[in-house]
């Protein structure tokens, strides 16, 4: 008895796509193959043929036609044979919904007969129990096997029929294909083998498989052994691209390490300026307000003097005048003897000197260097890429002490960004008065190198002093460029004002891992995220219908069973369940899987974003719009539309997410912005700004502190939005490895999850501002 489980298992493979024409995809007919060992209708084929050439869809491989068209192409008897086995399956003439005997017609006369009930697989007939009883007993088909025909149609007996199963002469109908003309390497049958093959040699079929099977397995080997060399070769390669993301994820975040530093400097110089443009001018008000004083003071004495003498001159007499001549002269001479001003008055004007290099568009402040990866010796080296920058950081560390460098700081050789240490020189002007010495120290990340005590070093002190060229590998490219020279350009960010806000959160690359398990037949397709538990997430993968956990490092920790027919679509974890939309439905299970309630949704949406409330008891689900919150029971407890009934039709929130402190956040896709409201629809905040770039705002996620990550897919970035929806920045661009990210969450308020298109999660830590 043949297996029942392993062939309607090869068969269903076959069907549903071996048998299937790639161009019409139709089941094949007339099937050609070509030299690519691609099969086609050649119907289809004949479509395809232009100037005697053809290309095939699948590989583009260029293929010249026959002179005899299409049709001289090999007939690919294997699948014509398959298509033979599934057409007999499938059942031949039919009386009342049954297949009908084939040999009832064939002794009563037509319309004779019952249905059939056996197949002999020798005959290739559909019979009745009658004429299968009969077939057994006679003398030349006793041999043949007859079966069940409910078996044979369900699969069990494929193996057997393709064992009797021969290829039949294209030439000679009837005729089945039993020998090989070996000078011709054609298949022949009898008649065939009579003219013209009749003098060259042939052998039967089996015989020549058995003689040119081994020279075919061993260029099969040969292909299994290429096969795997190409399987490495695109691992190594897959393994390189996943370093070069990491890596330009860290570069990137090292360039905005690098850049903050630098305006955090450039805001310490302006303050220690200010101070002394301040102080100048204050010493100099005091100074001059004295002198004023003074001046002032004598003005009024001369003044009374000269008028006391004009008085006499003009109203005295003769005697009055001589009596105080002596007086008069004495007092008018001693005015004009005495000096106004002790000196020429010190009036020194400040001045602003900038570094010849920040307004040098040929002197770039940020620079790249491309190195050729170092290939590993042994395992042992595994971690030292991981290690390699805090090496370098310490060897540049140690050159710090003895070479002062200015302009871009050097970079060690996996790209991570080494700070020395060194004052920040500001210009002052010739007896400009200098404050004493306030020394701002550039914050370094966690595990950088902290400079000693000193002023904060900026990338514009010592005009053309950059790394030595000289000193760097000659297999090395360079690439010179400012930070404008990202492809994508900056969000903007009117008005921000990076003093009073303390700069935003910045994101810390921490890891990245697929999300295709073994069981899953098709790509993933992730709908949604949410967190599941301590430092791990929950995943809804609608293409494979399955809700997956996965911790924040990637390990995959078994799936929480979903409804049959169920492809979650959004998901959100509450305490002791989950909650999930798919199709028009809400959906709330434990997580084993069992239902505990489900609720119909609005058709008129074509999907419903979900989020749990902070309280953890109570989920809020879009609709049309409108934003309904169901308890753990199910029963509706509040529901609103952001901004009220006036915007009754008027919103369609895609996106939805709920903050530490209450309020809700949507992104809304009939008016292209993001809305934030409370939880009665007051709505507190709206961007539909530039900093969309035109995109429709896609994926949000709230950290602990308010601030909102939208998702922009059309440019690959994650944008920043205060609690209030006024955008700051970007977060996460191409550089980080963002390549069509699709939906976020936030875990404990700390780490950011990023799925991507191709099932992809990338993990970041969000570091707080002014740490």
């Amino acid at each position: 008895m043949v297996s029942q489980g392993s062939s309607p298992s090869l068969l269903e493979a076959l069907s549903s796509d071996f048998l299937a024409c790639k161009i019409c995809l139709e089941q094949l007919r007339a099937p050609k193959t070509l030299p690519c060992l691609h099969t086609y209708c050649q119907g289809c084929l004949a479509q395809l043929a232009d100037g005697g050439h053809l290309r095939c869809p699948e590989c583009r491989e260029t293929v010249p036609v026959p002179p005899a068209g299409v049709a001289a192409f090999k007939t690919n008897f294997f699948v014509n044979g398959l298509l033979d086995l599934v057409r007999a399956r499938a059942g031949g003439d039919l009386r009342a919904g049954k297949p009908a005997c084939a040999l009832c017609p064939l002794v009563g006369g037509a319309g004779t007969g019952g249905p059939a009930t056996a197949r002999c697989l020798d005959c290739a007939d559909d019979l009745c129990q009658a004429c299968a009883d009969g077939h057994r007993c006679t003398r030349q088909t006793h041999t043949h096997q007859v079966v069940d025909l409910v078996g044979y149609r369900a699969g069990w007996y494929d193996e057997e029929a393709r064992e009797r199963q021969a290829a039949q002469c294209p030439q000679h109908p009837g005729e089945a294909l039993r020998f090989l003309c070996q000078p011709c390497s054609q298949l022949l049958c009898r008649e065939c083998r009579l003219d013209p093959h009749l003098d060259h040699p042939c052998l039967p079929l089996a015989e020549a498989v058995r003689a040119r099977r081994p020279g075919l397995e061993d260029l099969l080997a040969g292909v299994d052994n290429s096969l795997a060399e190409l399987e490495a070769a695109r691992m190594v390669e897959k393994e390189a691209l996943a370093r070069l993301r990491e890596q330009a994820a860290r570069v990137g975040t090292q360039v905005e390490e690098v850049t903050e530093g630098v305006l955090r400097a450039l805001l310490a110089q302006k303050q220690e300026v200010l101070g002394q443009l301040r102080a100048h001018v204050e010493a100099a008000e005091e100074a001059a307000r004295e002198r004023l004083g003074e001046l002032e003071s004598r003005e009024q004495v001369a003044r009374a003097a000269a008028a006391f003498a004009r008085r006499v001159l003009s109203l005295g007499r003769e005697a009055e005048i001589l009596s105080l001549e002596g007086a008069i002269a004495q007092r008018l001479r001693q005015l004009q003897g005495c000096p106004w001003m002790p000196g020429p008055a010190p009036c020194l004007l400040p001045r602003l000197e900038l570094h010849p290099g920040l307004l040098d568009k040929n002197c770039p402040l940020l620079q790249l260097s491309f190195d050729e990866p170092q290939l590993q010796k042994d395992s042992g080296k595994d971690e030292a890429g991981s290690q390699g920058g805090d090496e370098a950081q310490s060897r540049t560390q140690d050159g710090a002490k003895s070479e002062r460098q200015g302009g871009i700081q050097p970079q060690s050789r996996d790209g991570a960004y080494t700070p020395k240490e060194d004052r920040a020189q500001t210009p002052q002007e010739d007896g400009a008065q200098t404050p004493k010495e306030d020394r701002a120290q550039t914050p370094q990340e966690d595990g950088a190198h902290t400079p000693k005590e000193g002023r904060a070093q900026t990338p514009l002190e010592d005009e053309g002093a950059q790394t030595p060229r000289g000193s760097r590998s000659n297999k090395k490219r360079k690439f010179k460029g400012r930070l404008k020279s990202i492809s994508r350009e900056p969000s903007p960010a009117p008005g921000l004002n990076l003093e009073g806000s303390g700069l935003l959160p910045r994101p810390i690359f921490s890891c990245s891992f697929p999300t295709r398990m073994p069981g899953d037949k098709r790509s993933p397709r992730i709908t949604g995220l949410c967190p599941f538990g301590p430092r791990e997430i929950l995943v809804a993968d609608e293409q494979n219908r399955a809700l997956k956990r996965f911790s924040l490092s990637g390990d995959y920790r078994g799936a929480v069973p979903v409804p049959e027919g169920c492809s979650p679509c959004s998901v959100a974890a509450l305490q002791g369940a989950v909650a999930f939309s798919a199709g028009a439905r809400l959906y709330l299970i434990s997580p084993d899987g069992e239902v505990q309630w489900r609720r119909a949704l609005s058709l008129s949406q074509a999907s419903h974003a979900v989020a749990a409330m902070p309280s953890g008891d109570r989920v809020a689900v879009s609709v049309s719009g409108h934003v309904e919150v169901y308890n753990m029971e199910g029963s509706l407890a509040t529901r609103f539309i952001p901004g009220g009934k006036a915007n009754r039709g008027l919103r369609a929130l895609v996106f939805l997410t709920a903050s530490p402190q209450g309020n809700f956040v949507g992104s809304d896709w009939q008016q292209n912005s993001v809305v934030v409201c409370d939880g009665l629809g007051q709505v507190i905040g709206e961007y539909r700004g530039p900093g969309l770039h035109g995109c429709q705002p896609g994926s949000v996620s709230v950290d602990k502190k308010g601030y909102i990550f939208l998702t922009l897919r059309e440019v690959n970035k994650v944008v920043i939005l205060d609690p209030k929806g006024s955008l700051l920045g970007d977060f996460l661009t191409a550089y980080h490895g963002l390549e069509k990210p699709r939906v976020t969450t936030m875990v404990d308020g700390r780490h950011l999850v990023v799925s991507l298109s191709n099932g992809t999660i990338h993990v970041f830590r969000v570091r707080p501002p002014d740490s």
